[in-house]
Protein backbone atom coordinates (compact mmCIF):
# COMPACT_ATOMS: atom_id res chain seq x y z
CA UNK A 1 0.00 0.00 0.00
CA UNK A 2 2.76 1.86 0.38
CA UNK A 3 3.85 2.18 -3.08
CA UNK A 4 0.14 3.27 -4.37
CA UNK A 5 0.09 6.26 -1.79
CA UNK A 6 3.37 7.47 -2.91
CA UNK A 7 2.16 7.59 -6.22
CA UNK A 8 -0.99 9.13 -5.06
CA UNK A 9 1.18 12.14 -3.15
CA UNK A 10 3.04 12.76 -6.60
CA UNK A 11 0.02 12.75 -8.87
CA UNK A 12 -1.59 15.25 -5.87
CA UNK A 13 1.36 17.22 -5.95
CA UNK A 14 1.25 17.62 -9.49
CA UNK A 15 -2.73 18.61 -9.79
CA UNK A 16 -2.04 21.17 -6.80
CA UNK A 17 0.87 22.68 -9.16
CA UNK A 18 -0.95 22.88 -12.15
CA UNK A 19 -4.15 24.45 -10.09
CA UNK A 20 -1.89 27.07 -8.42
CA UNK A 21 -0.30 28.19 -12.58
CA UNK A 22 -3.95 28.22 -13.41
CA UNK A 23 -5.33 29.85 -10.76
CA UNK A 24 -2.50 32.21 -9.79
CA UNK A 25 -3.03 34.55 -12.76
CA UNK A 26 -7.03 34.48 -12.77
CA UNK A 27 -7.28 35.91 -8.70
CA UNK A 28 -4.05 38.38 -9.91
CA UNK A 29 -6.63 39.66 -12.21
CA UNK A 30 -9.26 40.04 -10.05
CA UNK A 31 -7.03 41.62 -7.42
CA UNK A 32 -6.61 44.51 -10.07
CA UNK A 33 -10.35 44.74 -10.92
CA UNK A 34 -11.28 45.21 -7.75
CA UNK A 35 -8.63 47.72 -6.74
CA UNK A 36 -9.41 49.95 -9.91
CA UNK A 37 -13.18 49.08 -9.93
CA UNK A 38 -14.81 48.04 -6.10
CA UNK A 39 -11.89 49.91 -3.89
CA UNK A 40 -12.47 53.57 -4.94
CA UNK A 41 -16.49 53.31 -4.28
CA UNK A 42 -15.88 51.91 -1.49
CA UNK A 43 -13.14 54.58 -0.45
CA UNK A 44 -15.81 57.16 -1.49
CA UNK A 45 -18.66 55.75 -0.09
CA UNK A 46 -16.36 55.20 3.27
CA UNK A 47 -14.69 59.35 3.40
CA UNK A 48 -18.53 60.40 2.17
CA UNK A 49 -19.66 58.40 5.47
CA UNK A 50 -16.76 60.25 7.58
CA UNK A 51 -17.63 63.95 7.07
CA UNK A 52 -21.14 63.19 7.71
CA UNK A 53 -20.56 62.19 11.22
CA UNK A 54 -17.58 64.14 12.13
CA UNK A 55 -18.40 66.58 14.58
CA UNK A 56 -15.99 69.22 13.94
CA UNK A 57 -17.62 72.52 12.13
CA UNK A 58 -16.71 73.33 8.59
CA UNK A 59 -14.61 76.52 8.05
CA UNK A 60 -16.51 79.08 6.28
CA UNK A 61 -15.42 80.81 3.38
CA UNK A 62 -17.23 83.86 4.06
CA UNK A 63 -14.63 85.57 6.59
CA UNK A 64 -11.62 85.05 3.86
CA UNK A 65 -13.72 86.31 1.20
CA UNK A 66 -15.36 89.02 3.41
CA UNK A 67 -11.33 90.60 4.17
CA UNK A 68 -10.02 89.82 0.32
CA UNK A 69 -13.16 92.36 -0.76
CA UNK A 70 -12.72 95.01 2.28
CA UNK A 71 -8.69 95.12 0.79
CA UNK A 72 -9.65 96.10 -2.69
CA UNK A 73 -12.18 98.51 -1.71
CA UNK A 74 -9.78 100.31 0.50
CA UNK A 75 -7.12 99.36 -2.34
CA UNK A 76 -9.63 101.47 -4.62
CA UNK A 77 -10.03 104.11 -2.41
CA UNK A 78 -6.60 104.57 -2.14
CA UNK A 79 -5.60 104.89 -4.73
CA UNK A 80 -8.12 107.50 -5.90
CA UNK A 81 -6.55 109.59 -3.07
CA UNK A 82 -2.95 109.82 -4.92
CA UNK A 83 -5.00 110.40 -8.19
CA UNK A 84 -6.30 113.04 -6.54
CA UNK A 85 -3.98 114.17 -4.75
CA UNK A 86 -1.28 113.74 -8.07
CA UNK A 87 -3.73 116.21 -9.84
CA UNK A 88 -3.57 118.61 -7.34
CA UNK A 89 0.19 118.50 -7.01
CA UNK A 90 0.56 118.90 -10.75
CA UNK A 91 -1.93 122.13 -10.99
CA UNK A 92 -0.48 123.74 -8.21
CA UNK A 93 3.33 122.78 -10.10
CA UNK A 94 1.67 124.22 -13.07
CA UNK A 95 1.02 127.41 -11.00
CA UNK A 96 3.81 127.84 -9.42
CA UNK A 97 5.81 127.27 -12.52
CA UNK A 98 3.40 130.26 -14.64
CA UNK A 99 4.26 132.82 -11.38
CA UNK A 100 7.54 131.73 -11.39
CA UNK A 101 7.61 132.49 -15.39
CA UNK A 102 5.53 135.59 -14.72
CA UNK A 103 8.25 136.48 -12.03
CA UNK A 104 11.28 135.87 -14.26
CA UNK A 105 9.25 137.98 -17.27
CA UNK A 106 8.55 140.99 -15.00
CA UNK A 107 12.53 140.67 -13.58
CA UNK A 108 13.75 140.43 -17.11
CA UNK A 109 11.70 143.51 -18.02
CA UNK A 110 12.80 145.31 -15.00
CA UNK A 111 16.66 144.51 -15.86
CA UNK A 112 16.70 145.76 -19.56
CA UNK A 113 14.49 148.55 -18.59
CA UNK A 114 17.25 149.27 -16.29
CA UNK A 115 19.59 148.20 -18.41
CA UNK A 116 18.32 150.86 -21.00
CA UNK A 117 18.27 153.37 -18.66
CA UNK A 118 21.70 153.04 -17.89
CA UNK A 119 22.86 152.86 -21.55
CA UNK A 120 20.74 155.87 -22.25
CA UNK A 121 22.65 157.88 -19.14
CA UNK A 122 25.51 156.45 -20.30
CA UNK A 123 25.05 157.72 -24.21
CA UNK A 124 24.39 161.21 -23.26
CA UNK A 125 27.49 161.35 -20.39
CA UNK A 126 29.55 159.97 -23.26
CA UNK A 127 27.55 162.72 -25.98
CA UNK A 128 28.54 165.42 -23.18
CA UNK A 129 32.09 164.37 -23.04
CA UNK A 130 32.52 164.22 -26.80
CA UNK A 131 30.71 167.88 -27.22
CA UNK A 132 33.21 168.83 -24.20
CA UNK A 133 36.00 168.13 -26.48
CA UNK A 134 35.51 169.13 -29.42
Amino acid sequence: MAPMADQAKVAAAHRIEDARYWAAPRIESVAHGFEDQVAPRVSHMLTTAARKIDPTPTRSRQWPLLVLLTGIAIGAMGYMVYRRNAQQWTEHMKESASDASRWVNEKAERTAESADRIAANVSNKADETSRKMS
